[in-house]
């Protein structure tokens, strides 16, 4: 997407709360990405006097068919284009919320694009429900939206742009994510974590010591609980041993906790790793006490 249609997002919010003009909606745009946001659940049928009320003018009555349409989850999509009308027309700053709300429950990727635009809008409130907005839509320019938003002035529009991300499976975003982590904001860890190749993974594990240890492992835990060949035993075999040679009682309490939640068919080889590193950090100050009674599990013949 070009510069442009960020520009004309700023200068359309900073007016009103109608963030769309006409040459930023003829913009092209950004590159598609494959996003795996959920759905929202089981729909009802939308009432088949939602339009006429959302044109109505009566806010009561727009109120009313917004949370009908919301309701209706994947069934109000007739109602979508309707709905960005409005937004384009301008709401008053309630319906707004109401509608970016309402359009976010639709899962409409028809909606995207105008949700991207209240990313940047002047008022915060409305950022952040747009940033939570564009998880539940496929539009092809979500990922740029969320990834602009990463360097919001707000760190909750932020934190909700990086965990959005993560959710979405967005792995072009990686070095968006790790610009963002090293300028305070710790949810970009735990999307690292779920995004990051092995270089990637490296890099997140060399963080240890340089950032809050308990940011560090919110993303380390993401990178051991992915299932192979996402990432190789051996790099999760190096990383918890990176964690045992802190030997402090974080480490021991990070890796009990990774050693609780292993799954049942993931690799022997790394569950005996996690299983020897707990062991031998359970005598530090601050381990769980429970650790020094559990000896390491008997790893009967090879990797799964």
């Amino acid at each position: 997407m070009r510069g442009s249609y960020f520009v004309a997002a700023l200068v359309c919010g900073a007016i009103a709360i109608q963030p769309v003009c006409a040459n930023a909606r003829n913009a092209p745009e950004a590159r598609g990405a494959s996003l795996s946001a959920a759905r929202p659940g089981p729909s009802i049928a939308l009432p088949s006097d939602t339009i006429r009320r959302l044109k109505s003018g009566n806010e009561g009555n727009i109120k009313s068919a917004l949370d009908d349409v919301r309701v209706a989850g994947r069934a109000g999509a007739p109602a979508v284009p309707t709905i960005v009308e409005l937004l384009n027309a301008g709401l008053s700053l309630p319906l707004t919320k109401a509608a970016l709300e309402t359009l976010g429950d639709t899962g409409s990727d028809a909606a995207s694009e105008t949700i991207g635009f209240y990313t940047r809008h002047r008022n915060v409130e409305l950022r952040r429900l747009a940033v939570s907005a564009l998880a539940k839509t496929r539009g092809s320019t979500t990922v740029k939206a969320l990834r602009w938003a990463l360097a919001d002035s707000d760190p909750t529009v932020r934190g909700l742009a990086a965990t959005e991300l993560g959710t979405l499976k967005a792995k072009e975003a990686v070095a968006d994510l790790f610009a963002a982590l090293e300028h305070n904001v710790p949810e970009a860890a735990a999307a690292i974590g779920e995004l990051c190749a092995d270089s990637d993974c490296e890099r997140l594990a060399g963080k240890v010591g340089s950032l809050p240890f308990d940011v560090v492992t919110s993303g380390l835990d993401e990178v051991l609980l992915r299932a192979a060949p996402d990432v190789k035993d051996e790099l999760k075999i190096k990383i918890v041993g990176n964690v045992r040679e802190l030997g402090t009682g974080q480490a021991n309490r990070f890796l009990k906790g990774v050693q609780t939640r292993w799954p049942q068919r993931a690799s022997l080889r790394v569950k005996q790793a996690i299983d020897q590193a707990v062991l031998a950090t359970s005598s530090s100050p601050g381990a769980d006490p429970s650790d020094g009674k559990r000896a390491p599990a008997s790893i009967p013949g090879g990797v799964r």
